[in-house]
């Protein structure tokens, strides 16, 4: 069964453009959990742009599906993860600048500092996801540093149509079975929508997809429980009907 993880930062964001206490990332996770949600992914950022660490103090007290935190290589952010204890940490690359993550984790390119994160993560009981380019090099890197799961980086697909659109559809099929084969679990997620979303959930061996932005912006119109529901449903039906897609 694919699971759906969805990212409640943009709720987050919505708030901090006012600096006031609504709407509550926490109530939104009680939602989309309600929707169908498996899990619960939040990025605390260097930053603090949108998920602050109350968020996650409070989300693992409350959140009764899988907590998975989204960070950076960061000594303060790994020094809270280990206290706060998420189920899951997907490590991630992360610029300032940046309106959103702009790629994958480039593990091969500083394999003994992730190396590090994952081993200091994992021994406190943390399971590590990489969030990585579709790329062979890097999901070999991934497996020298001993994480148990790697998230593809669906962007290059979804900002794409057409022709390109299937050529990067099918490097993300490459890569998801290279990562089978080496023995880690398959997940996957940026830029993921409504429209886009079935392909990659029909890709075999996927068991999870984390998705925020498309779920939140439809939330905002129908509500969460009903813009989780939705897109849980579209990802079963393709991941039972893998068939229709290739």
């Amino acid at each position: 069964m694919i699971h759906l993880g969805v990212n409640v930062d943009h709720i987050a964001t919505l708030r901090q453009a006012r600096r006031t206490y609504e709407p509550d990332p926490v109530w939104a996770a009680a939602l989309a959990e309600l929707g169908g949600a498996d899990g619960i992914t939040i990025h605390l950022r260097e930053d603090r742009r949108h998920i602050q660490d109350r968020d996650l103090r409070v989300l693992r007290e409350t959140t009764a599906v899988k907590l998975n935190l989204e960070m950076a290589c960061s000594e303060e952010i790994a020094a809270i993860a280990l206290a706060v204890k998420p189920d899951q940490a997907t490590l991630v690359p992360e610029r300032r600048e940046e309106i959103t993550t702009e790629g994958g984790l480039d593990v091969a390119g500083q394999l003994a500092r992730v190396t590090d994160f994952v081993k200091k993560l994992q021994d406190a009981g943390i399971s590590v996801s990489l969030f990585i380019d579709p790329d062979l090099a890097q999901v070999d890197a991934a497996v020298k540093t001993g994480a148990v799961a790697v998230e593809l980086h669906t962007g290059q697909y979804a900002n794409s149509s057409g022709k390109v659109q299937q050529q990067e559809l099918q490097q993300l099929r490459k890569a998801s079975h290279e990562v089978l084969q080496r023995g880690l679990k398959l997940h996957a997620g940026h830029g993921l929508t409504y429209r886009n979303v079935q392909p990659v959930a029909a890709i075999p061996g996927m068991e999870e997809l984390n998705i925020g932005h498309s779920i939140v912006a439809r939330a905002v119109l129908v509500g969460m429980v009903q813009a989780v529901r939705e897109m849980k449903d579209l990802m079963v039906w393709a991941a039972s009907h893998p068939e229709h897609f290739h």
